[in-house]
């Protein structure tokens, strides 16, 4: 009985802290895409997307490390190199990523409140079984849709997620390529949130979304709650992150394809719950 109890107690208390980490987006039509982008972008259409719960901030360090340790799951590090760190980038990958690198289970001291990287979309998709698993209920990654919507803060048509013009002030990326090597994530919650009280939307971390990557899915995807192609050879990140010195990474509407194979210190994740 002790061991049950221990288990309802910790179940509690992540759906307390689960809870209090979540922003209701509201059931309703907006703008996907953006008519004046890159043609994956375009046509820009109307959807609907049924009401749903995301996190407020990327999935921490803190939290991952707490699933590392209830699941044995692999902790963050550098593996088999991906894809994107072939054509001669496999020495600067490894350099950047090396602060990103976990002690064994444990996040680097003072990170716990940082963003999680060094994380494949398999690495997510384990978290949010995990998590279903722990809450009772179902927790997964945003669609492209979902997360769009969300970024948007229920204003259609703006560039960034506080509006149309780039402000430094309010995202985590890289103003001066110079510094790059002196850059890094920043603790979630550093900026200001956007109108649905979301931070980092723009900036710090990419974040998977569940869709598979289609060049041309918004010519012909679903009006409501589009889930993207059934299949592909690419996945999709969003939202741009500390090492885009190119501030059209940031903008809402950025589609970002990476193959299936992608870990990198500069990509992490949030949750979703249904309604």
């Amino acid at each position: 009985m002790p061991v049950l109890t221990a288990a309802l107690a910790l179940a509690g208390d992540t759906m307390t802290r689960v809870a209090a980490d979540l922003a209701r987006i509201p059931a309703g039509e907006f703008l996907l895409g953006a008519s004046d982008a890159e043609a994956d972008e375009r046509p820009i259409h109307r959807v609907f997307v049924s009401e749903f719960f995301i996190g407020r901030f990327p999935v921490t360090n803190g939290e991952y490390a707490r699933f590392v340790r209830a699941t044995g799951h692999r902790p963050p590090a550098v593996r088999a190199l991906p894809m994107i760190a072939s054509a001669g980038q496999d020495a600067t990958f490894k350099e950047l990523a090396a602060q990103y690198v976990w002690t064994g289970i444990e996040p680097r001291p003072g990170r716990g409140g940082h963003p999680v990287v060094l994380v494949t979309y398999e690495d997510a998709e384990a978290y949010c079984a995990w998590m279903s698993q722990t809450l009772g209920r179902l927790v997964r990654m945003p669609t492209e849709a979902e997360w769009e919507k969300a970024a948007r803060g229920g204003v259609d048509g703006c560039r960034y997620p506080w509006g149309d013009e780039i402000d430094q002030s309010r995202a985590n990326y890289l103003v001066d390529p110079s510094l790059k090597n002196q850059r890094g994530t920043a603790p979630t919650g550093t900026y200001a949130p956007n109108a649905y009280g979301l931070c980092d939307m723009a900036g710090n971390v990419w974040e998977w979304v569940s869709d598979w990557y289609g060049s041309e899915y918004y010519a012909a995807g679903d009006a409501r709650n589009p889930q993207g192609p059934r299949d592909g050879a690419m996945r999709i990140v969003r939202g741009g992150s500390w090492v885009n010195e190119d501030v059209r990474a940031l903008r809402c509407s950025c589609r970002h394809p990476v193959p299936p194979d992608t870990y990198a210190y500069s990509i992490g994740f949030r949750i979703v719950c249904a309604a």
